[in-house]
């Protein structure tokens, strides 16, 4: 839901989240972008990645059950990633991750053998020498700022918007042209992707999700600390790119919320857990239990939905809606895949994308219940 409400208001439009200055925005419109913002923006790539690196060790152990070496599966695992990422890419909506995900995925193949106290180190690293790296880059901009590189965003909006209300070859074409600046976004993302990568790695070699009721003071501790430090900066990042802090402070605060993201995260990871060993807790989660079932499939529909209802595919409203109904129209649509996913798994035992992404994994039908990897509970 988090990554569907930041994509929503990506693909509605060339000032999605402040990328460019929006001079028509109401204050309400500047409101609804700063929620987002302050309380998705950033945050829920991570808990996909932290994951994605967690899941990466229950792959081991199915591999290691099955009897088999687990290098070729994640190889084709990846493989398939990348195929569908770029499809997904080119077809759908530019802000992919998952052709990041296959790419960096060939690292934790790599580092399959590691320690989890090395993983741990790594990450923290890798960190470390990001966050001080964007933080100068931010600085930067802010002493040096270039409002010319703003004058050429806006300069080539009015191809974009026509592009993405054209026809089908013209929206293909409005993607492709969008892929360089996307790729290098990626690039600076990728850093904060590896990290949590390495940190679901520690903690699924510790196998710190299959017993949570032995840590849950250590859980109230993250949820308070990470809920300190990055409120504030999702926060000031808000104010700054779709506040009133104004276009020179915009870079830095994305920065700022960059850096700080990770935090609100474990946060978020840590404060879900914990209400999961409640009563309440436990009947929300399983609401939601069968979408996260078939989150590849969901991740993917969800672009498919929005590329019909916003680009020339269907209805052409790109730049034609508010982002408080376009926030509303996300809302809409993830409750209707909450239906339809109760409704999928409850009879069948893949969804579309995870059978074909398995399919490649296995290099076979996905037909045995012995290949199904443990489920932490």
């Amino acid at each position: 839901m988090g990554i569907l409400l930041v994509n929503a208001l990506m693909m509605a439009g060339p000032y999605g989240l402040g990328a460019i200055t929006d001079p028509g925005a109401s204050v309400f419109d500047r409101t609804v972008e700063g929620a987002v913002q302050t309380f998705a923006v950033g945050k829920f790539y991570l808990m996909f990645s932290f994951l994605f690196g967690y899941s990466f060790t229950l792959q081991l152990a199915s591999a290691e059950r099955a009897g088999t070496s687990a290098v070729p599966r994640q190889l084709r695992r990846s493989l398939g990633l990348l195929v569908l990422g770029a499809l997904h890419a080119v077809l759908l909506y530019t802000g992919d991750i998952l052709t990041t995900y296959a790419v960096l995925g060939l690292i934790l193949i790599a580092a399959r053998n590691c320690s989890p106290g090395a993983a741990l180190r790594a990450a923290r690293i890798l960190y470390g020498c990001l966050s001080a790296f964007l933080l100068l880059l931010g600085l930067g901009t802010l002493l040096v700022p270039d409002a010319e590189a703003d004058a050429e965003l806006a300069e080539g909006l009015p191809e974009l918007i026509a592009g993405y209300r054209g026809g089908a070859s013209s929206v293909v074409q409005a993607n492709i042209g969008q892929l360089p600046d996307q790729l290098l976004a990626m690039l600076l993302m990728s850093g904060f992707v590896m990290t949590a990568f390495l940190v679901g790695l520690h903690c699924g070699k510790r196998r710190l999700l299959a017993d949570t009721g032995n840590h849950r003071a250590q859980m109230r501790r993250i949820f308070v600390l990470g809920a300190a430090v990055g409120l504030p900066g999702s926060l000031f990042m808000a104010m700054a790119v779709s506040g009133p802090l104004g276009p020179r402070w915009s870079t830095f605060g994305a920065m700022v919320g960059t850096v700080t993201a990770p935090a609100l995260t474990a946060a978020y990871i840590c404060g879900m857990l914990l209400l999961m060993k409640t009563a309440r807790g436990a009947r929300i989660a399983a609401v939601f239990a069968p979408a996260g079932r078939m989150a590849l499939t969901n991740y993917l529909s969800q672009s498919l939905v929005m590329a019909l209802v916003f680009t020339g595919y269907g209805l052409a409203l790109y730049d034609r809606l508010s982002p408080a109904v376009v926030i509303l129209g996300a809302l809409v649509l993830y409750a209707g895949q909450l239906a339809l996913s109760r409704w999928l798994t409850a009879r069948y035992r893949y969804a579309p994308a995870e059978w074909l992404l398995r399919t490649i994994t296995l290099a076979r039908l996905p037909h045995d219940r012995r290949d199904q990897p443990a489920v932490s509970r």
